[in-house]
């Protein structure tokens, strides 16, 4: 497939091109000679892409960067914990429509959309969950719910011109992680670490490069057959972890002591739903722990990649001990 990659996807954009994925993403197809551009609000040293600085919530400027692109890679989103909704509706949402309308515009065929997991977790373990499952009923942050709800938005935009489908990676992880494993670290060196729940939930994690691999796989067959189109896929590395164990793991290996001390689900949903509501005063900032969080934390949640698998040919290619040497070096 490398050598015949970029008649395949023509040219590339990645939408949120500077971060964790994007940067993964365009490593790729620059690895494979394909053409591709990052379109990002910030620049950022050592991309391997050429960057256009274009915010999604500039809807004009999006036009003209996507002009003569075939294919787009939307991993960009707002999942940080931040004080309010509307930042999550403006950059998820609004952001999404105007990057749809744009490929419209544009000309653009093939569109792969970077959602989540959390747009199907409730309160419920969910244990080796499929595409079958409903949209949660009820969420507890505006991160998911907004993720949702540009999926629907732009599964139901697909079409013959403009072929679209969403990849649900699930808590992305490896080398350069700025989010996950920094946090991870920090507490562990403050030893402020809590074991949520009984320490004894499974999570489906995936590797940035399974992620990567697995957008452009999604992509290729978008412009093929395109049996992924107007469909959501989870994609993740091929074994469960036992989410704290997996995390202590990753403290010894970096010298950290691993954590011990534990806090019931329910106390730790307490203190999040107080946090929240502490946050709602206007003279606070974001919530240092969410109800969100303290789920996540607590819960099993594991999904096959098998449909992922069956239609576009997705296999983990950095397996889970590799990711972690990558980490250490």
């Amino acid at each position: 497939m490398p050598e015949r990659l970029a008649q395949i996807l023509g040219p590339c954009a990645i939408i949120g091109g500077t971060g964790f994925l994007g940067r993964h993403i365009a490593r790729r197809l620059t690895d494979a000679g394909v053409n591709a551009i990052a379109l990002a609000r910030h620049s950022l040293a050592g991309l391997p892409v050429p960057l256009r600085q274009v915010s999604i919530l500039d809807a004009s400027g999006l036009v003209e960067a996507l002009r003569g692109i075939r294919t787009v890679f939307h991993t960009a989103s707002l999942c940080d914990v931040i004080k309010g909704t509307k930042p999550y509706w403006d950059v998820n949402v609004t952001g999404s429509r105007n990057v749809l309308e744009a490929c419209r515009t544009a000309g653009v065929q093939n569109l792969v959309y970077t959602s989540t997991p959390s747009v199907v977790i409730g309160s419920e373990n969910i244990l080796d969950g499929d595409e079958n499952l409903p949209y949660a009923k009820r969420f507890l942050a505006p991160y998911p719910e907004t993720k949702a709800a540009a999926e629907q938005l732009l599964l139901a935009a697909n079409s013959p011109d403009l072929r679209i489908c969403a990849l649900r990676p699930h808590l992305l992880w490896g080398k350069d992680d700025p989010h996950i494993i920094p946090r991870i670290l920090q507490m562990g060196r403050r030893h402020t670490l809590r074991i949520i729940g009984d320490g004894t939930n499974l999570v489906s994690i995936t590797h940035v490069e399974n992620a990567a691999h697995a957008h452009i796989q999604a992509a290729c067959e978008l412009a093929g057959e395109g049996r992924c189109a107007g469909r959501p896929y989870f994609v993740n590395d091929d074994t469960p972890v036992r989410l704290w164990d997996w995390i202590n793991d990753l403290l010894h290996r970096m010298g950290f002591a691993p954590a011990t001390k534990r806090v019931g689900h329910a106390l730790a949903y307490v203190i999040g739903t107080a946090c929240e509501c502490w946050a709602s005063l206007p003279f606070t900032g974001a919530p240092s722990i969410t109800r969100f969080v303290v789920n996540q934390l607590a819960h099993s949640h594991t999904f096959s990649h098998a449909a992922a698998t069956r239609d576009f040919g997705y296999q983990m290619v950095v397996p889970p001990e590799l990711g972690l040497q990558q980490i250490l070096n």
